[in-house]
């Protein structure tokens, strides 16, 4: 799940080179975190969080397929 949010995030962001990606599993819950430039926090985010809900609607089928629930954090 981890190299799947760096890649889509990367796309998105003006510095590629600052998108960290975390990921933490808690039993069958698997928690991505994704860290960026504070500048491109909105582009991650998009307007009114559609970037943010597609992503993490494009995590939850990959991780249900692997039966797993996602987290996507981003901060």
């Amino acid at each position: 799940m981890k190299p799947l949010v760096e890649f889509i995030a990367r796309g998105l962001v003006d510095e590629p080179d600052e998108v960290e990606v975390r990921q933490r599993e808690n039993g069958r819950i698997l928690v991505v975190s994704l860290a960026c430039a504070q500048a491109d926090t909105g582009k991650v985010i998009g307007k009114e969080g559609r970037v943010a809900k597609a992503m993490r609607a494009i995590l939850a089928t990959a991780a249900n397929r692997r039966r797993r629930r996602a987290i996507l954090e981003i901060g």
